[in-house]
């Protein structure tokens, strides 16, 4: 989770947001390049009285000038589509979490499993116990199996929600009588904390979710447990 006065993402805990942070870097090295050049350019322009005449007049300047950004644009275009289609892509999944957004709450479904349903309420400040997160703790945590395709299909019963877990690279739409569909993988075990991202009335900020990622072996220990 993110940690006070933190500048940059939070840790990636899954592949495609590992992805996603190695292509933040990327653009911002690319962003800073160019934004040395111009300001490198802009104070020399400033402190130099004399002109020279062949870069103000030179096919071969605006040549440069013309192809460099479109070079640019496809160093930064190319990359952004792999992770695109990787984020889009569908996996056979080990295992399928139905979410739905209500107004102030989120309920889950393990459709694969009978019976295997509840809701997930924000735990009220004076409930917590010492240790835990105010605004973003919950009575259910949704507990999920690590290392194993999972297909999440989203959707709301009233307004516009948004299913968000910045550390596994997750934000998906919640639209009322539309199904969405996000993969879902994690590679280390852990608790993971996200928010609903949509504007969704008077009490939006009070609806996290928290995903508790175990291994198999608990997973299966908490099936039994449960139902």
């Amino acid at each position: 989770m993110a940690c006070p006065a933190q500048l940059g993402f939070q840790d990636a805990a899954s592949p495609i947001m590992e992805e996603l942070v190695y292509f933040h870097d990327h653009t911002l090295m690319i962003v800073f390049l160019i934004s040395s050049l111009v300001l490198y350019i802009i104070s020399l322009m400033l402190t130099t009285e004399l002109t020279h005449t062949s870069t103000m007049d030179a096919q071969e300047v605006e040549t440069v000038w013309t192809i460099l950004p479109a070079v640019i644009l496809i160093l930064i275009a190319l990359p952004s589509l792999r992770i695109l289609y990787m984020m889009d892509e569908i996996t056979t999944p080990s295992l399928t979490l139905k979410t739905m957004g209500h107004q102030w709450y989120w309920s889950y479904e393990y459709t694969d499993y009978e019976n295997l349903c509840f809701d997930s309420y924000m735990t009220p400040p004076l409930e917590l116990d010492p240790g835990e997160l105010r605004l973003l703790e919950v009575d259910n945590r949704v507990v999920l199996p690590t290392e194993m395709s999972i297909r999440m299909l989203i959707s709301s019963e009233d307004v516009l929600h948004s299913w968000t877990v910045p550390s596994l690279g997750v934000k998906t739409d919640a639209i009322p009588g539309r199904l969405n569909q996000a993969t879902l993988m994690t590679s280390r075990p852990g608790i993971y904390y996200g928010q609903c991202s949509e504007i969704c009335g008077a009490n939006h900020s009070f609806m996290p979710i928290v995903l508790e990622l175990v291994p198999l072996k608990h997973f299966e220990e908490w099936l039994l447990s449960t139902l």
